[in-house]
C-alpha cells in the first residue's frame, strides 16, 4: 500500500515557493513575498537557495530594509551560484554605492568579478575603475578599464574608453589614448547613440592634437639652438597656434618670441605671426605706425580679443563725450566748452598700456599740422 504523501513536502517545493514569491513581489504584496523567500532558505542548501536569498534580498531592499536585504545578498554570495552570487553582488554593491560608500561597494564589486560571468564583468570592472581612479589609483583603474574595453560591451565600453584616455591624456599618452578611443568608437553605433560617438570623436581630435604638439615640439628640438630654416618657421607656427586649443596659450607665447629671437628663422616667422593682418598702407611703412608693435605683440601673447576690446572700449567712450556735447543747443555751451570736451575725449586712452604710444603720436601729428620745429 503506497504511503500517503506528506503534506509539508508538498507545500514547501522550493521551486514553487519561488515563484509564488516572485509573483507576490510583482503584484506589490512584497511582505507575503519575503516570507515565502525565507521559507526557502529555512529549507537549507536546495539548488534554489540563492535564488530565494536574492529575492528575498531585493523585496527587503525596496522595503528600506538595506542591513538585512545586505545579509540576504551576502547568503546568495556564499552559495557560489554561477548566476544569482554575481546577481547578488551586483545588487549588494549598488546598495553601497547608493549610499555614497565606495569602501563597501568595492568588495562587492569584486566579488561579481570573481564570479567571472561575462554578463556582469563590464559593469563591475567599470566601477572598480572609477573607485581607483577616485582614489588616485590610475594603475588600477587602467587595468579595468582596459578591460571594460576588452569585452566589447556596447554600453560599457565607450565610458569606459572615455575615461581612460583623459587620464592618458593627462598624462601626456596621447598615441595610447588614440588607441583606446579607436576601439571605443568601433563599438557605438553612430545613429542611436550620437552624443556617445561625438564625446568620444571630440576626444580622439584631441588626443590627435596633442600628438601634433608633440611633434611639432620635436621638430623645433632644442630651443639652445639655432631652428631648422626649411621647416622651422612652419613648425613655430603650427604649435603656437595649436597649444592654445590646448589651453596653453602662454606657452604658445614663448614659441612665437623664440622663433622671433632666432636671426635665421625670424623674418620668415614674423611674416607667419603677421598672416592675418591686414593690408599695410601704400604710403606709410609699417614700422612707422605705433600700433604695429602693439598688434605683434598681441598676437603673440594671444591677447588680441583683449587690445580690440581696448580700442573699441575707447572710441566708444571717445565718440560719447564728444557726441553728446555736439548734440547739446549751440547756445547752451559756455566759452572754452568745446576744448574742455575735446580735451577730456583725447584723455581717455592714458589707462591702457598703448596710451602713451597714442598720445606720442598725436603729438607728433600736432606738430608737423602747425609746423612747429622737432625739438
Amino acid at each position: 500500500m503506497t504511503e500517503p504523501a506528506d503534506p509539508a513536502s508538498a507545500t514547501d517545493d522550493p521551486a514553487r515557493l519561488c515563484e509564488e514569491a516572485r509573483t507576490l513581489a510583482e503584484s506589490g504584496a512584497a511582505d507575503r513575498a519575503a516570507l515565502l523567500f525565507e521559507r526557502v532558505l529555512a529549507l537549507g542548501d536546495t539548488p534554489y537557495r540563492a535564488r530565494a536569498a536574492l529575492g528575498l534580498a531585493v523585496v527587503l531592499d525596496d522595503a528600506g530594509e538595506v542591513a538585512r536585504a545586505r545579509d540576504a545578498d551576502r547568503a546568495a554570495i556564499a552559495t557560489g551560484d554561477p548566476e544569482y552570487g554575481p546577481r547578488a553582488a551586483y545588487h549588494l554593491a549598488l546598495t553601497h554605492e547608493r549610499a555614497g560608500e565606495p569602501g563597501g561597494a568595492a568588495p562587492a564589486w569584486r566579488a561579481v568579478v570573481d564570479f567571472g560571468n561575462p554578463a556582469y564583468l563590464p559593469p563591475a570592472h567599470l566601477a572598480l575603475a572609477r573607485i581607483a581612479d577616485d582614489e588616485g589609483d590610475f594603475e588600477t583603474a587602467r587595468g579595468h578599464w582596459e578591460a571594460v574595453v576588452a569585452t566589447g560591451d556596447p554600453e560599457y565600453a565607450p565610458p569606459a574608453a572615455h575615461d581612460l584616455a583623459q587620464r592618458l591624456l593627462e598624462r601626456a599618452e596621447p598615441a595610447a589614448a588614440q588607441r583606446v578611443l579607436t576601439a571605443g568608437l568601433r563599438l557605438i553605433d553612430r545613429a542611436g547613440a550620437p552624443y556617445a560617438y561625438a564625446r568620444l570623436a571630440t576626444l580622439l581630435g584631441i588626443a590627435y592634437l596633442d600628438q601634433a604638439i608633440a611633434a611639432f615640439h620635436a621638430s623645433l628640438g632644442d630651443p639652445s639652438e639655432p631652428a631648422d630654416p626649411e621647416v622651422g618657421p612652419l613648425a613655430t607656427e603650427l604649435l603656437a597656434r595649436t597649444l592654445p586649443l590646448r589651453g596653453r596659450g602662454a606657452e604658445a607665447g614663448e614659441v612665437w618670441r623664440r622663433g622671433l629671437s632666432d636671426p635665421g628663422v625670424a623674418g620668415q616667422v614674423r611674416a607667419r605671426l603677421r598672416r592675418d593682418f591686414g593690408g599695410d598702407d601704400e604710403v606709410a611703412d609699417p614700422a612707422d605706425l605705433w600700433w604695429e608693435p602693439v598688434v605683434e605683440q598681441s598676437v603673440t601673447d594671444g591677447t588680441l580679443p583683449a587690445l580690440a576690446g581696448e580700442a573699441f572700449g575707447a572710441l566708444d567712450h571717445m565718440y560719447a563725450l564728444l557726441a553728446v556735447r555736439y548734440a547739446d543747443d549751440p547756445r547752451e555751451r559756455r566759452p572754452g566748452e568745446t576744448h574742455e570736451v575735446l580735451g577730456r575725449a583725447v584723455d581717455v586712452p592714458s589707462d591702457y598700456p598703448w596710451g602713451p604710444l597714442l598720445h606720442e603720436s598725436f603729438a607728433e601729428r600736432l606738430r608737423l599740422a602747425m609746423g612747429t620745429p622737432e625739438g
